[in-house]
């Protein structure tokens, strides 16, 4: 069988894709639109567009490429339906809560819930780049591309929420 293949190589290259993007994209996704089943159907038409792309074309930066398209395709729904509020109170919390991780303790369930309400709280780009630096790891510089934001604009946006993140988490505890 031939590996080469320009053809089963893409089919290859998009199911690898596929397997390790579609959960990220998906909450992602899920964030900016406010709903699952829109963001899948988000998250698919980026994959769709992902195999017309030849492997070379986004190869060293499919993570950005994809979260980038994702975006826009989302940005497109929401602006369509005429609404461009993308984060509505407590939804990114509830998101997050559909994703249990079993063994954690009590202490740093609670630690992560108050993060999280926290973040919630930020201002809808603040909680754009913390989600996309900090649980997507992206770069400053990715996450740039991404946002079509500057990198010293996301650089700034991410220490200013880090820093409010700090002073409101630290005034929390006792």
């Amino acid at each position: 069988m031939n590996r080469e293949s320009s053809h089963e190589h893409a089919g290859d290259f998009v199911q690898t894709a596929v397997a390790e993007f579609q959960a990220p994209l998906t909450r992602y996704a899920t964030r900016l639109v406010g709903d699952h089943d829109r963001a899948r159907d988000i998250v698919q038409d980026t994959f769709v567009k992902l195999m017309a792309q030849t492997p070379e074309e986004v190869d060293g930066h499919v993570a950005e490429w994809l979260f980038t398209v994702c975006r826009h395709r989302a940005l497109d729904v929401l602006r369509k339906e005429g609404r461009m509020k993308r984060f509505e109170e407590g939804q990114a919390e509830r998101v997050t809560a559909n994703d249990p991780r079993p063994g954690r303790t009590l202490e740093r369930a609670e630690t992560q819930e108050a993060l999280l309400n926290l973040i919630g709280r930020l201002p809808a780009n603040q909680q754009e780049v913390i989600r996309l630096k900090f649980q997507n790891g992206f770069s400053y510089k990715e996450i740039s591309g991404i946002t079509a934001l500057s990198v010293s604009h996301v650089g700034v946006l991410i220490h200013n929420a880090v820093l409010r993140l700090r002073a409101e988490f630290a005034a929390q505890r006792p």
